[in-house]
């Protein structure tokens, strides 16, 4: 209306590309930290890649719905690989498959904040945290079989730390999912740097891919080793070798 004074309204913080909501930061506080960008360098606030906001993509609801759905598609694959998905041995086989690839990909069940806002505590420590050999299974999104190994990650805090155990759900909630083993590796080091906000970050996989080993070149002991360094891990050669050789002792 004319001459109507209109009020702004609080812009209501959103949620980060790994569904995490950081507290709110108070000007001076010890919580206001300087941001890392996706490239390492201090300072800079940068937004994440699109492609990586991501939101939970499925529920338990969906899971149940969309069973028989799956298990039918599992039926239509056997008879066009020549088999018979009504003899005895096969009879429950889509049922199974469909079960099985539900949980190999349960990781668009969950979000970082799920498991991150309560384990998040205020702690002096400023030397280098490592959890290493986690144990790590996902589905490469290119031939839909697994690729296996083992994920190391260290931090540098800042005035916070992170339960140890969550270190290893970060892990669970995106290698359940169809994955490429380099991005996996950037998104395990974003959501530890979104959520702590601390001086570095790295994050180093070692996985064999079935999908080399099974078929195509059939290199069976082959393995892939990507790695991800933010921060001081990146931008320190001393702090990046202290965790390289720690990983590796």
């Amino acid at each position: 209306m004319d001459g109507a004074k209109t009020r702004a309204l609080p812009e209501k913080k959103a949620a980060n590309c790994n569904g995490f909501t950081p507290p709110e930061e108070k000007k001076g506080s010890p919580t206001a930290l300087s941001r890392v960008d996706h490239r390492g360098r201090s300072g800079v606030s940068t937004p994440p890649l699109e492609s990586w906001r991501e939101e939970r993509t499925r529920s338990e609801e969906d899971n149940e719905l969309n069973l028989p759905s799956i298990a039918a598609a599992y039926s239509t694959i056997l008879r066009a690989l020549g088999e018979d998905p009504g003899r005895q041995g096969l009879l429950k086989t889509p049922w199974r498959a469909a079960t099985a690839m539900q949980f190999f990909t349960k990781g668009y069940q969950e979000t970082i904040s799920d498991v991150l806002n309560d384990a998040i505590f205020d702690e002096d420590h400023d030397e280098m945290v490592i959890v290493k050999d986690i144990d790590m299974f996902s589905m490469c999104e290119h031939h839909l079989v697994p690729f296996i190994g083992k994920v190391h990650i260290g931090y540098l805090p800042n005035k916070q730390v992170l339960g140890l155990s969550k270190l290893a759900r970060i892990v669970e909630i995106y290698s359940r999912r169809l994955q490429v083993q380099e991005r996996l590796t950037k998104q395990i080091a974003i959501a530890i740097t979104e959520a702590l906000q601390p001086a570095g970050v790295g994050v180093v996989i070692e996985a064999s891919h079935m999908c080399m080993v099974m078929r195509g070149v059939q290199k069976m002991n082959s393995k892939t080793v990507t790695s991800t360094m933010l921060g001081v891990f990146r931008e320190d050669p001393k702090t990046r070798e202290e965790f390289l050789t720690l990983i590796k002792s």
